[in-house]
C-alpha cells in the first residue's frame, strides 16, 4: 500500500503559512486546486523523490484525496460547518504535514544515500548539506518581508546554545549514517529505543529520578529491538551502533535543551519555536563542516561531480533537506499544542507509518518476526511514555 502527494498539497497551503511564519489571508479553510503554488502539473506535489536511476519515484505513492472542495468548505448552517465545529483544523494540518514530511524525508534521504554509494559513499556530506538546505530556508524567512521576525539574541546566548546544536548535529549525522548502512525500517526500530537512553542519562548524568514503572517498561523496548534484529535481512552492526549513537545524542539534546530554556529571557529574545529550530540548524551545520572534512574531505571533488551529473543525488538531497527542516519544525509546533498522552500516541503512530510505508516503497523486508519485534518495541515506547500518567490517574492535558 503506497501513499501520493495530492492530499498533502491541499494541506500544505494552509499549514505552510501557519507553521513557517507567514500569515494566512483569512480564516476560511483553503482547498487544494491545480493552480496551487505548491503543486505542479497534474496536481502532484513539486518536491518528489527521484529513484537512483534518475526517474521520478512518484507513481501510486501517497495519500489520495478523493473528496471535492465542496465537501471541505465550511458554510454557515451547512453540513461542512457541523462537521468542522469543534475540530482544531490547524492542529490536524500540523499532524498531516509532520507525518507526510517525515515519510518523504526518509524516502528521499535513503535514495540520495543509495545513489551516492551508501555507507561507503558520502553519508556525512549528505547529512551536512541537508542541514545547509534548512539554513538557506531559515535565512530566507528572516530576510523575506512579513515572513518571520528574526531573533534578538546575544553572543552569550549563542554560546549557551552550542551544546544543544552539537547534540542536534551528532544525532542527525549518526542517524543518516545508520540509514545508509542498513534498512530504513531497521534504523527506525532501533531509534525507537531512544527512551532507554534518555532514562539512563536523566537518572545518572542529570540527576533526574526516573520512576520504577518507567524502568520496568524498558526491557520491553529493548526486547522488541532484539527480536526485530533476529530476522533483519539487511542487518548491519554499523547501522545498529550508529542508531544507538544517534539515540544517545538525541537524549543529551533533550536534557540540554531543557537547561537552555531555563535561561532568563532567552525565550523572549529567540522569539518563536521556528527561530529556535533555525538557530539550532545553523549552528549544527557549521559544526558539521569539520566532521565532513575529516571523514570525507579527501573525496569531496568526486561528490560534487556526482551531484552535478546525477539528479538522483542532487534532487533527493535538496528535497530531503527541505522535508527534514519542515517536518522537524512542524513536529515541535504540533507537540507544543498537545498533552503528554497525545504526544506519545502521535510519535508511536508516526514511527509505525514510516517503518511500514517506507519499507513497502523501497522494497525492504517485512518479515513477520521483524514486525512482531517492531510492535513490541514501539508498544514499549508508548507504555514508557504514558505509564506515569496511567498509574497517577492523570488525564491528558492536550487535545
Amino acid at each position: 500500500m503506497r501513499v501520493t502527494s495530492c492530499a498533502f498539497a491541499g494541506a500544505l497551503c494552509f499549514g505552510a503559512v501557519s507553521a513557517f511564519g507567514l500569515q494566512p489571508a483569512g480564516n476560511a479553510v483553503k482547498v487544494a486546486h491545480p493552480n496551487s503554488p505548491f503543486m505542479g502539473r497534474g496536481g502532484k506535489a513539486m518536491v518528489q523523490p527521484i529513484n537512483i536511476d534518475g526517474t521520478p519515484l512518484n507513481s501510486n505513492m501517497a495519500l489520495r484525496a478523493e473528496s471535492s472542495s465542496s465537501n471541505l468548505s465550511a458554510r454557515g448552517g451547512g453540513v461542512g460547518a457541523g462537521a468542522l465545529k469543534g475540530i482544531d483544523v490547524p492542529l490536524l494540518t500540523y499532524f498531516l504535514l509532520w507525518y507526510v514530511g517525515n515519510y518523504y524525508y526518509n524516502i528521499t534521504n535513503k535514495l540520495a544515500l543509495k545513489a551516492a554509494g551508501g555507507s561507503s559513499g558520502f553519508p556525512m556530506t549528505i547529512s551536512a548539506l541537508q542541514l545547509g538546505v534548512g539554513c538557506i530556508y531559515a535565512l530566507f524567512l528572516w530576510a523575506a518581508p512579513d515572513a518571520r521576525e528574526g531573533p534578538k539574541i546575544t553572543f552569550d546566548d549563542v554560546v549557551k546554545m552550542l551544546p544543544v546544536a552539537f547534540c542536534f548535529m551528532g544525532a542527525h549525522s549518526a542517524s543518516v549514517f545508520a540509514l545508509s548502512a542498513g534498512a530504513v525500517s531497521f534504523g527506525q526500530i532501533v531509534k525507537a529505543a531512544e527512551p532507554a537512553f534518555a532514562a539512563l542519562l536523566s537518572q545518572f548524568v542529570y540527576g533526574k529520578k526516573i520512576s520504577t514503572a518507567k524502568w520496568l517498561t524498558l526491557p520491553i523496548v529493548i526486547g522488541g529491538v532484539i527480536i526485530a534484529s533476529v530476522k533483519e535481512l539487511d542487518f548491519s552492526v554499523a547501522a545498529l551502533i550508529s542508531a544507538c549513537i544517534a539515540n544517545l545524542f538525541a537524549a543529551f539534546k533533550g536534557n540540554e535543551n531543557k537547561k537552555l530554556m531555563e535561561t532568563a529571557g532567552l525565550k523572549q529574545r529567540i522569539g518563536s519555536v521556528g527561530n529556535q529550530f533555525a538557530l539550532t540548524t545553523l549552528l549544527g551545520f557549521l559544526m558539521s563542516i569539520p566532521v565532513v572534512l575529516f571523514k570525507e574531505g579527501h573525496k569531496l571533488g568526486q561528490f560534487f561531480e556526482m551531484f552535478k551529473t546525477n539528479p538522483a543525488i542532487s534532487y533527493n538531497l535538496i528535497a530531503s533537506g527541505l522535508w527534514f527542516y519542515g517536518y522537524n519544525e512542524l513536529a515541535t509546533m504540533t507537540l507544543k499544542k498537545t498533552g503528554a498522552v497525545t504526544q506519545s500516541v502521535a510519535n508511536t503512530a508516526k514511527r509505525d507509518i514510516v517503518i511500514i510505508g517506507v519499507a513497502l516503497v523501497l522494497g525492504e523486508s517485512l518479515d513477520p518476526i521483524k514486525l512482531l519485534g517492531c510492535s513490541i518495541g514501539i508498544g514499549g515506547v508508548f507504555l514508557y511514555s504514558i505509564i506515569d500518567q496511567l498509574l497517577g490517574n492523570k488525564s491528558d492535558g492536550g487535545h
